[in-house]
Formats: structure tokens, C-alpha cells, sequence
């Protein structure tokens, strides 16, 4: 399909073409077939489906299915089973004899032997050297095709040719061909030698060799029209599709079918479905009515999608492929063979006008397959495969795109090609990517914390993990985009893209067209000029502090989508939302909550929370203990992994080591405004966690320290600085002085907010963080010297044993009494026992970390062996 910014590039209006005395449709035939010229290409045919009626229920899994066998030839088709036979709505009466469609005029034989437009205004015309080059006629003057100095610039295309309905045009076209070929006399001849009254028709073979001749060597003008890019919006679809007609069983079982085009775009599966707008020829079918070499020439697909044709009825269509891996050779042999016409027209492909011969682009090494597609057949093109072809006759097609998750990759490499070809796209990859990814995510969850599982949901899982197609595609706009912001200047101001920054209007950079979708640059000198991280140097402002970048996503909130993919729990937890990666803390906990009343063996449900409108949330640890309240809403952007050791935990709090929230307080560097700050922790070494406190939009206006309350007693320190010095200044309006004991490190990475609290003690299931739990236990106990016992067990019980049976602290201290030495002796020893095999999966495990399930599998049967082997 074509740009919806282009719907009719190919085709020059012109009003006096209609109906006019100089037409293909009021002149009289005077080409003809020359068999003896017959120049058919010898190449080989692509591969033909016969999908069975199961596999046919499944229209983009079986696209999928087929997709490894068929995509080396870029080109296939499928026929489907034998009782598939849709009704055709085009062929009732009202829409057959009445319905008119507008067609386009096509001069087959400038296809491919044409001069550039320019040369036509030289007095003495040079005629282009052909490949094999003999005199031809033309039916008006040469004089009628010259051009003014001042069209010099004008474009070869297809002028618009006359209004026809179905009836008519079926009846042109078939007295064109019967002429062409010379029935009538033919069918005498053969009549004669057989000795019967037989109508002859011309062979595919036939049609096809004469094509390719009126192409390669041109003797006379030959034009035909084509009704192409129809929208089935205006003449309707071949499909039915109107939903009074399920009343009728066996007319909804077409009406319903993925394999009606009208349906297919949107398909679950089809990363199209994500699209919101019915962009025609896209996501909206187009229909094609054909006569005897009308022509669709060589190109690709909008975004290298793919692209699916069925053919409702009438003579056959010739196709040809090329495989998506060998565009570029294409590409280099027609700008070899057609030269000056890409020098005048370097973007020439993008206009479908022009051909080139399969024998020729055989002859230059490019694969080139062949498939003839019959009235009920459906003909599959792959991503940035190369395609043309042609009509042998009156016929009528509808094709639209479809977007399987594998062509992300693809798609991800047209964006980036057409940023380089100055080329404006149809849709925006980036919102489809997102949208997918989140769509998978939210399966995930499904599947592996509410425990349910669905046709859909497993599909979308089939996508997702370390090697998933859909997270590799995720991993590669992650990286490029973290590239492009890491060569953005040193002093750049980032600030939250809002959410409906692209709803209304659709945002590309004025420099190379690049969906905005993900990040803009720009200034607030030129609030609606927009620029892509690329170009952010064509920003100009008077006023550099003005300038600029709006993200959407941070690239650590990017970087948790990818471990969300990759199927890590905590990871998805914080992408489960309705605003897609900026999960509240409220909603955080209550998605917890609602999935399971105990998570690894807490019990949730039992945690008190009390949320207020005000955003104040209150909580009771202990009846002693005064009101806790924070007035600070703390958004979760990252939960990070509990890490077991003394400085990882204190009697106030646990510390996950890769958390990171996010808070909104004074800007230091304007503290007229509020602005988002995230607090973080990082491992430090020997230090234990290292909390940092940095400012969004100004990262390097950062603060680190081994405590969190330091962290933020430093910005607080900073803010009042820039207060004192703004208030030297005369300005007005400055919030007051900040006390330094006002703010609550701990309450502003958000260890004060029960939800994040709640979710945070849940990923220390076993009660490793002694200090912490010991502390709460002696909160929530009486001062009754029972109760003094009970504490004492449950010390115990921390130091030694977790409930699951899980040996711990006390274990591993008695193990590694011996220091380094032993430990490595002792294991030497364990490994000469080994043999290759075993070392090589215990190699495996160590290499994936303690995070990674295979480390949990063998610490578990380790516990099993030490048990069952007491000392």
C-alpha cells in the first residue's frame, strides 16, 4: 500500500481526461500480439499453501507458521481449503451496473523505455537506448508529448482515465484483449484445423511473454486502464461485512473470518491492532479492478509491512518477488539499467511507475520468483520484499497490511531508512511497539501471578523472554534511543513527555519526518516546532536555558520493560497499569493484593492500609506508635531485589538494591516550581547500598551518599542556597526557608508509604533482613515476658531456618568460619569429584546469577542434600 499522506502520487488529475476523444477507451485498438517477440522470463515459482481446515481458522498464526519456509522467496501463495467461497457483494446488481470507480491511465510501453521528462523539451529528442532496441509506433504525434521549458520538472505518472462501473469495464476489457490477441481470427484458424467451433483464448504463458516484450522492446503504444487504490470504503468491499447478514450462518462465517481483509489488520497477533486510526490502504482494504496488462510496479510495502491479495474473481494476476534480504541489490541493479531516470528522479521507487525486466534483474544476480494467482487464491508478500506484476485480464483483487510481531524489526528498519530518505511515514512505530510490548506484559501477569491462562495470552508469551521476538525488538529501540540521549550536550534539560503529547495531532520532526512518539526536542521559544534526538541540534532558541527534550519514558523505565519481557515479576509489576510504567503506589498495591492474599509467603491481606483522598496515606504499625502520615506521593519506578547483608536493612526500613522512585519537590535550580526527583539505590561495595537523589531534568544535579536522609538533607541544603540567592535578587513569590529537619529521607524514596512498603517486605519472604523484622515483631508484641519467649523463637528462627525449610544466616556463617582458604579447598575438592558435564552446568548456574531460576533450582536441592546429610 501507499503513504495515506500520498494517496494519489501516482496519479496526475486531469479533468479533461474523462471521456475524452484522445482516450484509450474512445480509440480504436491497433497493437497486437507478436508470439514471435515473446519475451517470458525463466525464473523459478515461489511456493504454493494448502493450509487444512484447522490450520485455517488461525490467520496470522498460520502467517507465522509458514513464514520460515516462504520468506527466502518474499513472496508466496496460498490457496485456502475447497469449502472457503466467499459471496462477493460486488456482483449484486446495485453495485455491478451503478457503482461507478475512478481509473488511472497506464502506457505500458514507458514502463521501463522512457526518456527523463526533462529531455522532451530539447528540440532534437534522443531516444533512450532500450535492451534491445527496434522502431516503434506511436498512435499520436511526437509533438503532442513535448513539454514547455516550464515542465521540465514535471513527473512521469498515470494521468486519471475514465469513470467506469464493473459492467463496463468488464466489457472494455474484454473486446481490448479479444483485439490485442486477435481472437476471433484465432479461434477460426483453430476452428478449421480442429474441425469444431472452439473459442481460443490466449495461455497465461502467452499473456505473459507479450507482456514482458511491450515492456523490454516497445514497437507500439500500448495504454489500459486500471482501477487501483479504490478505497472499499466507496465502491464497498469484496468481503461481506455488514452485520445484518449473521443472522445467516454461513454468510457470518465470512463476515467473522480473519481471512476477510477487512478483519485481518486487526487481528490478535498483529501488532496493527494497536493502531487507532482507519488509515486506508493500511489498516482499511483497497481494491484493484484489472484489465489485460494493467500494471503494479516494482516497491515495497508502507514500513516494510506485510502484505496480504485476494482475488474475488476473473483472469489471472501475475507476480513477481524478491526476497526482503535482497532489496538493496534490486535497488542497485535498476538504478545500473535506468540511470538517468533516477538522476533526474533519485526516489523513482517510491512512485510505483516504473519496471524493470525479471530476466534483466536475474541477469544482475537478484532472485526473482513468479506466482499466478487465480480467482479465489491469496498471495502472502513479506516484509521489504520487492513485488510487481500484472493483469492477464478483466479481474478484481482487495489486498491490505498486516503486522505479525516478527515484522517489528522490520518495521524498526524502515523508520530508520526513511529518517535518512527524508521519507514521511504513515504510522507511528514507536506507539505500535510500546502498545505491544505492554499488551505482552500484561499477558505475562496474567499467566504467571493471576494464573490464567488463554489462547491469547500464550501467544503473546511465545514472544516474550531473553530471546523472545518481541523483546528483541524492544532491546533494540531501548539501545538506539539510549545512544541518541547520550549525545545529546552535556547541560540538555529532559522534562516528562504528557501523555497526550500526540493524541490530537501527529508529531514528527521537522527536519527528517521520525515519529515523535517516544521523544521530542524542542523549545519554548517554538512550542509546536519539534525536533527527533538526532536534530536536536537544529533547536534554536535565543535563550539555550529554554531548550528542551521531552521523553516519555525515562531509559530506565525502558530498560524495566525489557526485564519485564523477559519475564521478571517485580519488573511487571511496575508496567501493570493503566498508564503503562507509571504505576501509583496505591494501584501497585492493590494489583498485588488482588492477585494473591499471600505473595512468597506473607500475608497481605493482613497489612493495614488506609488511603485518603488528599494523597496522604496513614497507617498503623503498633498501637503505642503515633500516626505515621506523608504528605508526599512516592511513585514506584523500579523495586529493585533484596540483597541479604547487615547494611541492606535496618530496624526502619529494607533497602532493595536497583529501587528508584520518583517524587515531585522545590526545584533547586528554580524553586518557584516543583519538579520530579528520583531517589535510587545502587550497590556500593564494601559500602553496602549507596542512595543517590538526582533531578530529572537536570541529571547532573545529583546526590550521593551511604544514607538517604543525608541524600535529601543535601538537597534541602542546596534549595535553600538558591532561595537566599533568588531572594538577594528581588525575587518574589519564593517558597520559604526548608528546615533541615522537615524532610524525611526514608518518606521521600517512599520507605514511609505502606503500598511500597507492603510489596517491598513481600520480596523478603524468608525474614533475611533480621534487623528490620526483629524490629516490627517487637512493635507488634506485648511486654509480657510470654511473649518476651516468643521473640525470642522467632530470633531463633530468623538466624536459622525460614519456613520454607530454607537453610540461612546461621548456615552460612558456620560454613564460612574458615575465610576464603577453605572455602576454596573445600570446593576444589567438589569439583575434582565432578565430571565435565557437571562442571559445565554448575559453570551455567554461577554465570546466571542468584536471580536467575537455575540458581534457585540448584540452592533448593542443595537445602534437600544438607538436609537429608546432617553434620
Amino acid at each position: 500500500m501507499r503513504l495515506k499522506d500520498h494517496p494519489s502520487r501516482n496519479a496526475q488529475k486531469n479533468n479533461e481526461s474523462h471521456d475524452s476523444p484522445g482516450s484509450p477507451r474512445h480509440r480504436k485498438v491497433l497493437a497486437r500480439w507478436d508470439p514471435d517477440e515473446a519475451c517470458r522470463p525463466v525464473i523459478d515459482d515461489a511456493p504454493i499453501f494448502y493450509p487444512t481446515e484447522e490450520e485455517f481458522q488461525d490467520t496470522v498464526g498460520y502467517i507465522e507458521s509458514i513464514r520460515p519456509r516462504a520468506e527466502a522467496y518474499g513472496i508466496c501463495k496460498i490457496v485456502p481449503p475447497p469449502s472457503w467461497k466467499p459471496p462477493c457483494p460486488l456482483k449484486e446488481k446495485e453495485v455491478w451496473e451503478r457503482s461507478k470507480f475512478s481509473t488511472r491511465i497506464q502506457q505500458v510501453d514507458l514502463l521501463q523505455n522512457r526518456e527523463p521528462m526533462r529531455k522532451k523539451s530539447q528540440k532534437k529528442r534522443k531516444r533512450r537506448r532500450q535492451f534491445n532496441s527496434r522502431p516503434r509506433r506511436r498512435a499520436r504525434s511526437e509533438s503532442s508529448e513535448a513539454n514547455t521549458a516550464g515542465e521540465s520538472e514535471e513527473k512521469f505518472g498515470f494521468q486519471s482515465g475514465s469513470d467506469f462501473t464493473l459492467e463496463e469495464f468488464k466489457r472494455y476489457a474484454e473486446v481490448f484483449k479479444e483485439t490485442y490477441f486477435r481472437v476471433k481470427e484465432r479461434t477460426q484458424e483453430s476452428s478449421a484445423e480442429i474441425g469444431q467451433d472452439k473459442r481460443w483464448l490466449p495461455t497465461v504463458n502467452d499473456i505473459e511473454g507479450e507482456y514482458w516484450r511491450i515492456i523490454e522492446q516497445p514497437t507500439d503504444e500500448v495504454e489500459v486502464y486500471y482501477g487501483a487504490d479504490l478505497e472499499t470504503g466507496m465502491l464497498g468491499s469484496g468481503f461481506p461485512k455488514d452485520s445484518s447478514l449473521l443472522t445467516d450462518s454461513k454468510i457470518s462465517r465470512y463476515v467473522n473470518s480473519g481471512w476477510n481483509l477487512n478483519n485481518l489488520p486487526r487481528l490478535p497477533g498483529s501488532v496493527l491492532s494497536f493502531e487507532e486510526c482507519n488509515i486506508s490502504g493500511v489498516v482499511v482494504p483497497w481494491l484493484y479492478i484489472g484489465m489485460c496488462f494493467s500494471s503494479f510496479c516494482w516497491h515495497v510495502e508502507d514500513h516494510h509491512l506485510y502484505s496480504l491479495n485476494y482475488m474475488h474473481w476473473g483472469d489471472p494476476k501475475m507476480w513477481y518477488g524478491v526476497p526482503g534480504n535482497r532489496a538493496s541489490s534490486l535497488e542497485e541493479a535498476m538504478k545500473k539499467h535506468l540511470s538517468d531516470l533516477f538522476e533526474e528522479q533519485p526516489d523513482l521507487l517510491n512512485e510505483l511507475v516504473t519496471q524493470l525486466s525479471p530476466s534483466v534483474l536475474k541477469s544482475e544476480g537478484v532472485p526473482v520468483y513468479r506466482v499466478v494467482q487465480n480467482s479465489g487464491e491469496f498471495v502472502l508478500t513479506f516484509p521489504r520484499a520487492y513485488h510487481a506484476g500484472f493483469n492477464c485480464g478483466f479481474n478484481c483483487a482487495e489486498a491490505v497490511n498486516v503486522a505479525p510481531v516478527d515484522w517489528l524489526q522490520h518495521g524498526q528498519n524502515a523508520v530508520e531508512l526513511y529518517s535518512t530518505q527524508l521519507h514521511k511515514t504513515s504510522i507511528s512505530h514507536d506507539k505500535l511497539l510500546l502498545a505491544a510490548a505492554k499488551e505482552a506484559v500484561d499477558a505475562l501477569w496474567e499467566i504467571s501471578v493471576l494464573k490464567k491462562e488463554n489462547p491469547d495470552n500464550l501467544r503473546w508469551k511465545s514472544f516474550c523472554g531473553k530471546d523472545g521476538t518481541l523483546t528483541r525488538a524492544i532491546k533494540t529501540r531501548v539501545r538506539l534511543e539510549e545512544k541518541r540521549i547520550e549525545r545529546l550536550p552535556g547541560a540538555t534539560c529532559f522534562q516528562k513527555m504528557e501523555k497526550d503529547f500526540d493524541v490530537n495531532t501527529e508529531r514528527e520532526c521537522i527536519s527528517c519526518f521520525y515519529d515523535l512518539h517516544l521523544s521530542a526536542a524542542s523549545c519554548n521559544c517554538s512550542p509546536d516546532r519539534f525536533t527527533c534526538l538526532k536534530h536536536a541540534n537544529l533547536v534554536t532558541c535565543c535563550d539555550p536555558e529554554n531548550r528542551l527534550v521531552l521523553l516519555r519514558h525515562s531509559i530506565d523505565e525502558l530498560k524495566t520493560l525489557v526485564e519485564a519481557l523477559e519475564e521478571n515479576t517485580f519488573a511487571q509489576r511496575v508496567w501493570v497499569s493503566e498508564d503503562g510504567g507509571h504505576l501509583s503506589p496505591k494501584n501497585l498495591s492493590d494489583s498485588i493484593l488482588a492477585a494473591h492474599s499471600q505473595l512468597f509467603g506473607v500475608d497481605l491481606s493482613s497489612m493495614k492500609n488506609e488511603y485518603t483522598e488528599d494523597s496522604v496515606y496513614k497507617v498503623s504499625w503498633a498501637d503505642s506508635d503515633p500516626e505515621r502520615r506523608t504528605n508526599f506521593c512516592v511513585e514506584v519506578v523500579n523495586l529493585g531485589s533484596v540483597v541479604h547483608g547487615k547494611l541492606w536493612s535496618n530496624k526502619d526500613a529494607i533497602f532493595p538494591k536497583g529501587y528508584k522512585s520518583r517524587v515531585m519537590f522545590y526545584n533547586i535550580c528554580n524553586p518557584l516550581i516543583k519538579s520530579s526527583y528520583t531517589s535510587e539505590i545502587m550497590e556500593g561495595g564494601l559500602l553496602g547500598p549507596v542512595f543517590k537523589v538526582t533531578l530529572e531534568e537536570l541529571p547532573q544535579e545529583s546526590f550521593v551518599d551511604v544514607s538517604a536522609q543525608k541524600c535529601w538533607l543535601m538537597v534541602c541544603r542546596r534549595l535553600n542556597q538558591e532561595i537566599l540567592t533568588q531572594r538577594s535578587l528581588g525575587k518574589e513569590g519564593l517558597p520559604p526557608l526548608q528546615p533541615l529537619g522537615s524532610i524525611n529521607g526514608l518518606e521521600m524514596f517512599g520507605f514511609h508509604t505502606p503500598s511500597i512498603v507492603q510489596v517491598i517486605e513481600a520480596l523478603d519472604p524468608h525474614h533475611k533482613s533480621v534487623e528490620y523484622w526483629e524490629n516490627k515483631i517487637l512493635n507488634n508484641k506485648s511486654s509480657s515476658s510470654t511473649d518476651d519467649n516468643s521473640l525470642a523463637a522467632e530470633k531463633n528462627s530468623l538466624e536459622t531456618r525460614s519456613d520454607g525449610g530454607e537453610i540461612t544466616d546461621s548456615f552460612e556463617t558456620d560454613i564460612l568460619a574458615g575465610g576464603d582458604e577453605e572455602t576454596r579447598s573445600v570446593f576444589a575438592r567438589l569439583l575434582r569429584k565432578a565430571n565435565p558435564e557437571e562442571m559445565e552446568i554448575l559453570h551455567r548456574i554461577l554465570c546466571k546469577g542468584s536471580t536467575s531460576s537455575l540458581w534457585r533450582v540448584a540452592f533448593e536441592t542443595l537445602t534437600e542434600e544438607i538436609q537429608r546429610n546432617p553434620k
